[in-house]
């Protein structure tokens, strides 16, 4: 299986190259990998540029997203898809890796082999770790059935069925619901540990966080199932105040009637997996 990594870097010099090298030393290396600048004011166009040169399947390509603060989502999908204009269609897996991690030798290795074991897999990947009092430690920010947005790995006619990635927040959730209303399976393997050097959401804006809370209702959660994805997101962070502001982005966005990212039939698809996962979990 042929891979192709699209990597979107904004001032990440200080753990870029980390990633790169974790890579380029991989027991199965990668077909093609996209470095996509995005307007960055460090050096993270310098350091890519010395992996680019060393290495024929690296390339850097320079772009500027629409800013939108420090909102995850948008911003960062915005640059992925850049980077894939630049890709031909000759791969069978398509990876968003995020600038800040460092990958084991055999990551790509295994990741191939669990897309081989079962053709109906349309998403997979491994976990995050940060360290702890100087041990790596899963990130615990999500259940283990789902694969963070930093180390994402679709099989190709998912990607196609999903209409490949959109630049909202909610990405990372949107595409494995579409996956599975489209009959495809999530897998998760814990034996695949990746270091990430920069824990998630330690520079998230008060507005950005209202953006989860916008993100629940443009993907046709509804408030019941809102309420619940919003107190468990907080405990999650322990942070209680994150409540009202994912409550108070939620009624924001219905107020403004921004428009769904999914369909009725999808947003009852979501509602109704949603429901399942939760009662599944209690009984």
């Amino acid at each position: 299986m042929d891979i192709y990594i699209i990597i979107p870097a904004y001032n990440e010099a200080e753990f870029i190259g980390k990633t790169l090298q974790s890579l380029v030393e991989q027991t199965l290396l990668p077909k093609k990998i996209v470095v996509v600048n995005d307007d960055s004011t460090d050096a993270t166009p310098q350091i890519v540029s010395e992996y680019t040169s060393k290495y024929d399947y690296i390339s850097l390509i320079h772009t500027k997203s629409q800013n939108d603060g420090h909102a995850p989502g948008s911003k960062v999908i915005q640059a992925f898809n850049e980077g894939y204009k630049t890709l031909d269609e000759q791969y069978d897996i398509i990876c968003k890796f995020d600038a800040d991690l460092i990958f084991p030798p055999n990551y790509l290795n295994d990741l191939v082999q669990l897309f081989h074991q079962n053709d109906n897999i349309g998403i997979a990947g491994g976990f995050c770790t940060i360290e702890k009092n100087g041990k790596w430690e899963i990130e615990n920010l999500t259940s283990k059935d789902h694969l963070r947005g930093a180390l994402k790995a679709y099989r190709k006619a998912c990607f196609y069925q999903i209409g490949k990635l959109r630049p909202a927040m909610g990405w990372d959730t949107l595409d494995e619901m579409l996956a599975q209303y489209h009959n495809w399976s999530i897998e998760t393997d814990d034996t695949l540990l990746v270091k990430h050097l920069k824990p998630t959401g330690g520079t998230y804006t008060r507005a950005a966080k209202f953006k989860q809370g916008e993100a629940f209702y443009r993907l046709g959660y509804g408030l019941p199932i809102t309420l619940i994805a919003s107190a468990k997101l907080a405990l999650r962070k322990k942070n209680f105040n994150l409540f009202k502001d994912y409550l108070g982005g939620y009624f924001k966005a219905k107020k403004d009637k921004q428009p769904l990212l999914v369909t009725p039939e999808e947003s009852r698809f979501i509602k109704k997996l949603r429901w399942q996962k939760m009662r599944s979990k209690l009984f």
